[in-house]
């Protein structure tokens, strides 16, 4: 099916349900359209972007960012380091779970050590250098780390700040994502998978003169031609990203509006080096053929085709505006009669086999069919394999995978965007790449806390990570493209991409 004959039949679907879409909005209630279907909505467990999405409206952190990337309290109503190893926080009063337990400084460290010792923590790696927590007084708690470590409070600004009830937890278990609750100014009323998630408003909310809206329904919508189609109908009244190639037909529609910051992440290429028998591959056992697939893609190219131009073509996880961006690692050119030459040299009879976990969303489908063609022509045979987005995730984190086409949203300071990915004892490190010395710089870049250093420890890191072992192929950063209906204000682009609820109404 084309995409012109998927946007016509997709228009014509939703014409109906264009018409309530003017009740919805008087009556402060909002439609948004996500790219995928979050996992689970344990944020101690959670680990996909659209999942923050929704937390944004359901769970409040200890702090949060705005639009200046500046850290600013949420959850507590600030801090102060009593030495480089002991971290006092001040908690806000008067605020309530949605289950109407009042939130104290145990139910801080509560969450804390939640996210620090569970089974299957997903948080654990971006706080392990704390080694408890305690409470000084009902609004004050001490955090103690083992080590200086820079970007603690910068960690709390996600979901290993959020806080949630011990009541609810305690009762659920592993559980507690099916029925989450938390200090957010949403509270969860129901999820049908693969459908929808619906929040309503908390009355009790300890900033509830910033909410104007009664209720939000999330939507998953993989395919971008139907979620366009929805937002122009009235059928949503936001979308999460709007593709590059629709930014014109969007801009032409006088009832839409359209948000394009650049992004904290990035998108790139998983190799699964060491989980499994699936890492038994020539692309996971050899660097020189990992070097080759990566000298066989035209970065430039697939953006052009796929995206317009409108992303930065990449060789690294930070991007070009961090201040800790390594400028000596750039994409290196494609070159196909090298690749070949590297896959002579080890020994390696073509073509090679190689299988591409993609979500199977369009744009990144055809991007791997690009890939696939550019691939081939240095003796590479890529077969595509298009997952739903969270069974993705599952079957990467077990090793059932060999090469993963992932995107990272990002975090303001570099170590979210690296330590957990590619440090041996990384939650998120899927293919289990383990190097000592990088182990080593990843540690030491925490506890650094001068600029002009720390820059130099991921500067040498990306050396032997990408140079030398080639564990990951980055592509390049892409923008947050937010669209959404003129009839709704208040919504502030943030660098993190995250819908936040707060000042959203409809006139």
């Amino acid at each position: 099916m084309t995409a012109m004959i998927r946007k016509t039949l997709a228009m014509g679907f939703l014409a109906l349900a264009a018409l309530s879409a003017a009740p919805a909005a008087q009556a402060q209630n909002i439609r948004i359209g996500l790219r995928e279907d979050p996992d689970i909505l344990d944020p101690t467990l959670a680990r996909t972007f659209v999942g923050r999405i929704v937390f944004a409206g359901l769970c409040d952190k200890l702090f949060d960012i705005n639009d200046k990337l500046e850290i600013v309290p949420q959850l507590a109503t600030g801090y102060r380091w009593e030495d480089p190893l002991s971290l006092l926080i001040t908690i806000r009063q008067g605020v309530k779970f949605h289950d109407g337990d009042p939130m104290t400084a145990e139910s801080v460290v509560y969450s804390l050590n939640r996210h620090l010792t569970m089974q299957g923590s997903f948080r654990r790696g971006e706080i392990n250098s704390m080694t408890g927590a305690e409470v000084v007084d009902p609004q004050t708690v001490r955090i103690r780390l083992r080590e200086p470590f820079a970007p603690f409070v910068s960690q709390l600004t996600d979901r290993a700040g959020m806080i949630v009830s011990p009541r609810a937890a305690e009762a659920a278990g592993r559980n507690f994502g099916n029925r989450p609750v938390c200090a957010g100014p949403m509270r969860f009323v129901e999820r049908v998978a693969q459908d929808r998630i619906v929040l309503e408003r908390f009355p009790d909310y300890w900033d509830a003169g910033r909410i104007h809206l009664n209720r939000v329904t999330y939507l998953p919508i993989p395919d971008n031609t139907v979620r366009l189609a929805n937002l122009q109908s009235g059928s949503l009244e936001l979308v999460q990203t709007i593709e590059p190639d629709d930014l014109r037909q969007v801009n032409r529609n006088p009832r839409l509006r359209v948000s394009v910051s650049d992004e904290l992440g990035y998108q790139g290429i998983t190799i699964n080096i060491g989980n499994g028998a699936r890492a038994q591959t020539p692309m996971g056992q050899n660097p020189r053929v990992r070097e080759a697939f990566e000298l066989a893609i035209d970065r430039a190219a697939i953006n052009q085709v796929v995206y317009e131009g409108q992303y930065t073509p990449t060789a690294q996880a930070v991007p070009p505006s961090n201040p800790f961006h390594a400028r000596s690692i750039q994409p290196e050119a494609r070159n196909v009669a090298r690749a070949r030459q590297l896959l002579a040299e080890a020994g390696i009879r073509t073509p090679v086999p190689v299988e591409m976990t993609v979500p199977n969303n369009p744009d990144l489908r055809q991007v791997a069919e690009v890939i696939q063609a550019m691939v081939r022509e240095a003796g590479f045979e890529l077969r595509i394999n298009a997952m739903e987005f969270a069974s993705s995730l599952q079957a990467a984190t077990r090793g059932d995978f060999e090469t993963y086409l992932l995107a990272w949203s990002g975090r303001a300071d570099p170590d979210g965007n690296t330590w957990t990915f590619i440090h041996t004892q990384g939650p998120q490190n899927d293919g289990k790449y383990s190097n000592p010395e990088v182990d080593r710089l990843l540690n030491e870049a925490r506890v650094e806390t001068d600029t002009a250093k720390r820059l130099a420890l991921y500067e040498r890191m990306w050396q032997i990570s990408l140079r030398q072992d080639r564990h990951r192929i980055y592509l390049w950063h892409r923008k947050n493209i937010v669209g959404h209906s003129t009839r709704l204000t208040g919504f502030v682009p943030v660098p993190d991409g995250l819908i936040r609820l707060q000042g959203l109404r409809f006139n």
